[in-house]
């Protein structure tokens, strides 16, 4: 008993005794089963939740923040992106349409030399048109076909639509086309009447177109025989007469006929074929006889 007492007045260890036997308790009393927490331990709840809330909402607002900064990043570029691709698509369908329809042209032009080859045996070299004289007295256009290619002068000159006119001049690198708006039966200069007939009447009918009418944009189709069936709407193709205009070529269509001043013949009235202007592209007709 005397030791006890003695081991009490020790205060350090005295309280260290105590301290142990709390926490013994305390222990015991947290292990237990229990049905709502101690007041200190509400209290500790409360406020650790309290603050992590005050810090969890602001961070979180943060990095939303931020969040929606990347994403309107992110849309500004995918923006770009497709303004490039919508200016790429404008520039790739322009050139696709432009493509298709110098497509569609020389489909077109492929076929009607084809057509015309098959029936009368030619060749047809396509000239690009590199000026164009309009002067009543000098109406003619210059080519980018010359003797280098074997072009030669009275060769015939056409477009899709019809006859053009015949080659006056050549050098080594272009030519120049006389065309038909220039044709004067007064006119020793002139290029050389075209001996015509009708299209599907070409063992009935028989003319010479000998000039144009620059007043009415006309050519005058004289000496038709007095009999020869060309009517109003016949079309006008070159008979191959003479030599110089192969057979078959297109000129125009008659517009009206009427009976000469003696009676012993009738004139006609053609309307041209090919319209004399805003030409970029033209035939230079090939044959054998012109080659030789």
């Amino acid at each position: 008993m005397l030791k006890l007492f003695k081991l009490f007045n020790n205060k350090r260890l005295f309280i260290l005794l105590i301290t142990l036997v709390m926490f013994i308790v305390v222990m015991g009393f947290s292990l237990g089963t229990r049905k709502s927490l101690s007041w200190p331990e509400n209290f500790l709840r409360d406020t650790t939740g309290f603050v992590q809330n005050l810090f969890y909402k602001p961070a979180g607002y943060v990095a939303g923040l931020f969040q929606d900064i990347g994403n309107l990043h992110d849309l500004a570029e995918e923006n770009e992106r497709l303004k490039i691709l919508a200016a790429q698509y404008a520039r790739d369908k322009a050139q696709y349409n432009f493509i298709k329809a110098k497509n569609e042209y020389y489909k077109k032009e492929l076929q009607f030399t084809k057509a015309q080859s098959n029936l009368y045996n030619y060749e047809y070299h396509i000239a690009n048109v590199v000026s164009l004289t309009t002067e009543p007295s000098n109406n003619t256009l210059v080519i980018d076909l010359g003797a280098k290619d074997g072009i030669k002068p009275n060769m015939s000159v056409t477009s899709v639509e019809g006859l053009v006119g015949v080659i006056s001049k050549v050098s080594n690198f272009t030519s120049t086309v006389k065309l038909m708006t220039m044709m004067d039966v007064n006119d020793p200069n002139s290029q050389p009447p075209i001996a015509a007939t009708v299209f599907n009447k070409e063992d009935k009918t028989f003319g010479m177109i000998e000039s144009y009418d620059q007043q009415s944009g006309m050519l005058i189709m004289n000496k038709i025989p007095v009999g020869n069936p060309v009517v109003e709407g016949d079309t006008i193709i070159s008979s191959g007469i003479g030599g110089i205009y192969p057979r078959g070529m297109t000129i125009g269509t008659v517009e009206s006929v009427k009976v000469g001043e003696y009676g012993l013949t009738s004139t006609a009235i053609i309307k041209p074929a090919a319209g004399f202007q805003d030409w970029k592209e033209l035939f230079v007709v090939y044959t054998q006889e012109r080659a030789e």
